[in-house]
């Protein structure tokens, strides 16, 4: 397995996503991608889903010290109290003294930023996380964020496949040392019929699914797809026998347009 290192932080490159994941299902998920070799789990709050991920974790008989995890604190926790005690009551959930990333899940512009940060902050410090970080921070939002936070940031969390040119978002983490965490990588399955993707595919003998992640591992970018089907999990982690071309990955960059993201909602920042 390859890692992502940011500010302290080895990141699994390839992780499993558990949005919309829920019951038993998503403790077996769990359980059977951590028995398969992962070993980077995502979760959050509003996933409702913390409870049966601790259960996944431990059902798999994986060292807990082993196991990236994350959670992610949602916008209406922003405020510093209410921060810690959500931290707090996630951990409960999780039945864990701690998780390896803790992370704010969108910007919240009702609470201000660095009274946040420095919540997310103290609750490193009290041993409830070993590193924090953002998730779908716009450019702005990076260098806000990066300047008023008391503690250093590991990564930034955003959707990320070859349908979302994510450059700009992608240079500003850098720029920071921050990691780029993609979900929605295969961009929810989209790319299966793309013939761009299967023709790459059939030259390594890969899958577009494969192809998709392979062209953001090599761009040191983590990736975290969802699934719920054991075979898979399997694919999604056969990615490391194989490297994508110069050419090729520039074509897989061409897909890109303007159009491409998939996940938007009222309360999002203004993309870049």
């Amino acid at each position: 397995m390859l890692f992502v290192e940011a500010n302290g932080a080895r990141i699994p490159a390839i992780g499993l996503g558990t949005w919309e994941l829920s019951g038993r299902p998503a403790a077996r998920v769990v359980e059977q991608a951590l028995r398969l070799g992962y070993r980077h789990i995502d979760t959050a709050q509003a996933y409702d889903n913390e409870r049966e991920v601790g259960d996944g974790l431990r059902a798999s008989g994986v060292r807990r010290d082993d196991v990236f995890l994350t959670t992610k604190v949602w916008t209406n926790h922003f405020a510093p109290h209410d921060l810690e005690r959500s931290v707090k009551e996630s951990l409960a959930r999780l039945r864990l003294p701690s998780v390896d990333l803790l992370l704010l899940h969108w910007p919240n512009s009702h609470v201000p930023l660095a009274e946040t940060l420095g919540a997310l902050s103290h609750a490193k410090t009290m041993g409830l996380t070993r590193h924090i970080g953002v998730s779908n921070f716009t450019v702005a939002l990076i260098e806000q964020a990066v300047a008023l936070s008391p503690e250093p940031l590991v990564c930034n969390q955003v959707e990320y496949h070859p349908y979302l040119d994510q450059a700009k978002v992608k240079a500003a983490c850098d720029q920071h040392g921050l990691a780029l965490v993609a979900y929605s990588p295969i961009a929810r399955g989209r790319i299966k019929s793309d013939q761009t993707l299967a023709e790459i595919g059939r030259a390594h003998h890969k899958s577009p699914a494969q192809v998709c992640l392979r062209w953001l591992v090599q761009q040191n970018v983590a990736a975290i797809p969802r699934t719920s089907r054991v075979e898979r999990l399997s694919e999604n982690i056969e990615i490391f026998d194989f490297e994508l071309s110069e050419d090729e990955m520039s074509r897989i960059a061409a897909l890109a347009s303007p159009k491409g993201r998939l996940t938007d909602f009222g309360f999002a920042p203004k993309w870049d």
